[in-house]
């Protein structure tokens, strides 16, 4: 098992992936290599400083450039073809990698997952699955901000594509699906959401209907659907709330609770522990991270790939996402 690291994509690279990339081979297993992508020389030099990584498990592939913050994605995918993001892809569609971390422009990473990889055969658009920490398990929330105008019917296949990776990557039987709404009622929300909600209780998904925002904290579902804008500005909102609890709570309770208990409540809201947000929908394993991640993240971002790649996970949305398309055929 080989996976392409982009090196270059962290506020701190390729210090951060080096080291994430190093705990990662000493701590998972020995089961997989890592190939990091980037400027070799930064990369190596990185590298000497952890002279016990197992250098049979590390390949380096030199990338001579790299897309910058605010560069336009799907243009700076097409004129920088040695950037690492491109060369990463390139190594997974060549079959010599067989997934790709970034933690660069999240939208140069999708475009170039897309021209790349391709989409899986009855996918429209492919989706941003993240995890929202709630009181009881986490939910996945999908789409977290790859596209911001959905239809009904890229609604219905972003819950198919959570569904598989909450039963795969979470092993939970027959995941339970929730559509984001502003009410309970099947007739409330937007054209598309109505609309959405009468396709996925015509499916064979656990539909288990609206889900309002307020009601989100309780984990009511496994996967939450959402369209992309509404999705990406959850997650902002939840990763702000989380860093003011943190604070808040952190305040009044410091000195009167053990450090060891607050660390353990505190766990569960933070994204580190989670790695990456994989990119569903693409014929192929791509994960991305948030630029300002730390090694640790990244570490269980490569745990959240070795995941996939052992769950067969790409195969099963494939036969699943055919089953779908080709019933709503026949229902039509």
């Amino acid at each position: 098992m080989r996976i392409a690291l982009d090196a270059m994509g962290t506020d701190r690279h390729p210090a951060v992936e080096v080291e994430g990339g190093v705990a990662a081979l000493r701590e998972l297993s020995d089961d997989f290599g890592i190939i990091f992508v980037g400027n070799a020389a930064a990369i190596e030099a990185q590298l000497a400083h952890w002279p016990e990584a197992p250098r049979d498990r590390i390949e380096v592939v030199h990338a001579p450039d790299a897309i910058l913050p605010g560069e336009a994605a799907a243009t700076a995918v097409r004129r920088k073809p040695g950037s690492s993001i491109v060369v990463g892809l390139n190594l997974h569609k060549d079959r010599r990698a067989d997934a790709f971390i970034s933690a660069g422009s999240t939208g140069a990473v999708m475009a170039a997952s897309l021209f790349a990889l391709r989409r899986l055969p009855g996918v429209d658009r492919p989706a941003i699955a993240t995890i929202l920490p709630t009181a009881s398990q986490p939910v996945l929330l999908i789409d977290a901000g790859a596209n911001v105008d959905s239809k009904p019917t890229h609604l219905v296949q972003f819950a198919r594509l959570g569904s598989i990776y909450a039963e795969d990557a979470w092993r939970r039987p027959n995941p339970r699906v929730g559509l984001l709404n502003i009410g309970e009622e099947p007739e409330k929300g937007d054209e598309c959401t109505v609309e959405a909600h009468r396709l996925l209780r015509a499916t064979d998904l656990n539909f288990v209907g609206n889900i309002e925002g307020r009601d989100i904290i309780r984990g009511p579902c496994d996967v939450l659907v959402a369209d992309g804008f509404v999705g990406n500005v959850l997650l902002k909102f939840y990763e702000s709330v989380t860093a003011f609890f943190h604070g808040l709570v952190g305040e009044k309770l410091y000195g009167l609770v053990p450090q060891a208990v607050l660390d353990d409540v505190f766990k569960a809201f933070d994204y580190t522990e989670y790695g990456g947000a994989p990119l569903l929908g693409v014929n192929g394993i791509t994960v991305i991270c948030h630029g300002g991640s730390p090694p640790r993240a990244i570490r269980n971002a490569i745990r959240v790939a070795r995941q996939a790649i052992d769950m067969k996970m790409l195969g099963h949305m494939e036969r699943a996402i055919g089953a779908g398309t080709a019933a709503s055929v026949q229902v039509e």
